[in-house]
């Protein structure tokens, strides 16, 4: 008998010692939460396209119309969507005549355009849509755009003036007391060129400008670099049509020229513009 219970006793024994690590190996149970609960769902994080709204940037023109330079212009943006922007633009430029011809004159050094009439500037105020084509990665790459916009244009034409040397036309010498007049250049008048001293300072005619009003149609793509969100950089190529209700006057010969040959009314060209600016 004694015998039997100190076998049972020992099995016992040993049953508790091979379920004590497993009951300390199991999970407390976690107390039941007391009063409602409320579930906060997870905020999405704003994508590169919903970062900004607005975009502003400034750019330096160069155009097969213009000179070295061809003009500045200003753009602003608003965001649409995902892949459109809405934009107003402003953009001020110059004309250059293929056909003008400098003249220096031998005596005095000065120089001037012959037969030149007006000097020819153009402000294009324009409404537009902005694509985006190709996007870029969030901090680098290259993103591309397609515009097109389109708006009125205001041709300035402001009298072209030189320096005119009466004194030495009247006495046949230069002289350091001649008396030297700026005034807006007549080919007929300032027919004998040898006393055009030179041309006058370029605003001379600023009180005789005159407004021929136009329009002009714009398309063009635009290649936008740079590594930060708020940061804009890049190059727009494009073809740019504009139509004047008449011909500009830029250069105005003697009556024995054709002057409608060397002046137009409508403008094609092709430009660059290279610009910067940011978001916000």
């Amino acid at each position: 008998m004694n015998n039997t219970y100190a076998l049972a006793a020992g099995s016992l024994a040993l049953a508790l010692a091979a379920a004590r690590p497993a009951l300390a190996q199991a999970p407390s149970p976690t107390p039941a939460p007391v009063g409602p609960t409320l579930e906060v769902a997870p905020q999405p994080m704003p994508s590169d396209e919903q970062s900004y709204r607005r975009e502003v940037v400034f750019g330096v023109n160069f155009n097969t119309q213009g000179g070295l330079i061809g003009g500045a212009n200003l753009r602003v943006a608003r965001v649409l969507d995902e892949r459109w922007l809405r934009f107003w633009s402003l953009e001020g430029v110059s004309f250059k005549n293929p056909k003008e011809e400098g003249v220096t004159n031998p005596y005095t050094g000065g120089s001037y355009k012959r037969f030149k009439a007006n000097y020819a500037f153009a402000l294009r105020p324009s409404i537009g849509v902005q694509r985006i084509l190709f996007r870029k990665a969030a901090d680098a790459g290259v993103q591309v755009n397609g515009l097109l916009s389109v708006g009125p244009s205001l041709g300035l034409l402001m009298p072209y003036y030189i320096s005119f040397d009466y004194t030495a036309q009247r006495t046949r010498v230069f002289s350091a007391n001649d008396v030297i007049t700026d005034e807006a250049y007549d080919p007929v008048k300032h027919a004998d060129e040898t006393y055009i001293y030179d041309r006058a300072p370029l605003f001379s005619g600023i009180s005789q400008l005159k407004v021929v009003p136009g329009v002009h149609l714009r398309g063009g793509l635009s290649f936008e670099y740079g590594r930060y969100r708020d940061a804009v950089a890049g190059a727009e190529v494009g073809f740019l049509v504009e139509a004047y209700t008449k011909r500009l006057l830029m250069l105005n010969p003697p009556a024995t020229y054709d002057v409608n040959s060397l002046n137009r009314q409508f403008f094609p060209s092709f430009y660059l513009t290279l610009y910067i600016g940011h978001r916000s």
